[in-house]
This record gives structure tokens, C-alpha cells and sequence, in this order.
């Protein structure tokens, strides 16, 4: 299904962006804002998580909007925090344009999923095989006698 493989790419995508940061700068002197951001990351990856986890359990489309509500909330924080102490923890502008694509993906996500649970279940249809089969026969609908166009026996108009 397109709609969970969705989910799945944006619930990666967060959880590969952030890594790569976090060893830039692990290899530079740590700014105190490090930790103040680690938390915020940690909180998310622990929501992208769940999402996953939910993904492959094929949980009902309520609970996924929920988890996605959550997700993108911890995401919202994470990339405030990363545009307004970019300059003052010396984190990138590619490292903080990363942060909002993936958030905006996330947007997207929450908005479908939210959207297809609110929706009101749709009625299930025939199956194949219920349009392929003929109804059952019935003893009161077989007529004995003569057809419109019996021919055996003569002229099909009648005598």
C-alpha cells in the first residue's frame, strides 16, 4: 500500500538526517544547545518508532493519525529549535533545511492518513466470484410446457 510505505520513508528519513548530524558535532566542541537538541531528536526518533511499529502491525488508520499527530508535534519542536538556535549552536543551514523537508514530508503523511481516518468506512462490494456466479435455482421460477418458440413441434408463432 503506497499510504504505509509513505509512512515508513518519512519515519527513516528523520532517524538518517538526524545521525549524521549529531557526529558533526560530536567531532567539534559541544555548544551547551547539544543536549537541548538531543532531547528534542531522541523524543522523535522514539515517535518515528512507534510509527513504524504501528506500520508493521498494520494498525488501524485512527491510531496511525494519532502516532502521526505525535510525530510530527516532536518534529514541529525540533526543527523551531534548530531555526532559532541555527547560528548560536553552529548547526548548518543544510543541516536545518534537511530538518524542515522531512517535516514537511511528515505534514504530508499526517494530513493523508488524518484525512483517510476521518473519512467514513467504505461498503464492501460484491467479490469477483459473487458477480461471476449465477443465482441458485430455484424450484418455483422452471415453467413446464410449451416456450414462446418451441419449434420441435411446429411453427414457433403457434397453431
Amino acid at each position: 500500500m503506497n499510504l504505509r510505505r509513505a509512512l515508513f520513508v518519512t519515519a527513516f528519513a528523520l532517524a538518517s538526517a538526524a545521525v549524521p548530524a549529531a557526529a558533526q558535532f560530536e567531532q567539534a566542541q559541544e555548544p551547551p544547545c547539544i543536549k537541548t537538541f538531543s532531547a528534542l531528536r531522541d523524543k522523535a526518533e522514539a515517535r518515528a518508532k512507534a510509527v513504524m511499529e504501528a506500520q508493521k502491525r498494520k494498525a488501524p488508520l485512527s491510531e496511525a493519525c494519532k502516532l502521526l499527530i505525535g510525530f510530527a508535534d516532536a518534529q514541529a519542536k525540533m526543527m523551531k529549535f534548530a531555526k532559532d538556535n541555527a547560528t548560536w549552536c553552529g548547526m548548518p543551514p543544510k543541516f536545518v533545511e534537511q530538518i524542515s523537508l522531512v517535516y514537511g514530508n511528515i505534514a504530508k503523511a499526517r494530513a493523508r492518513v488524518c484525512k483517510l481516518a476521518a473519512a467514513p468506512p467504505r461498503p464492501a462490494g460484491p467479490t469477483l466470484s459473487d458477480a461471476l456466479s449465477a443465482p441458485p435455482p430455484s424450484a418455483g421460477n422452471i415453467k413446464t410446457g410449451r416456450g414462446t418458440f418451441d419449434t420441435l413441434t411446429g411453427s414457433p408463432i403457434g397453431q
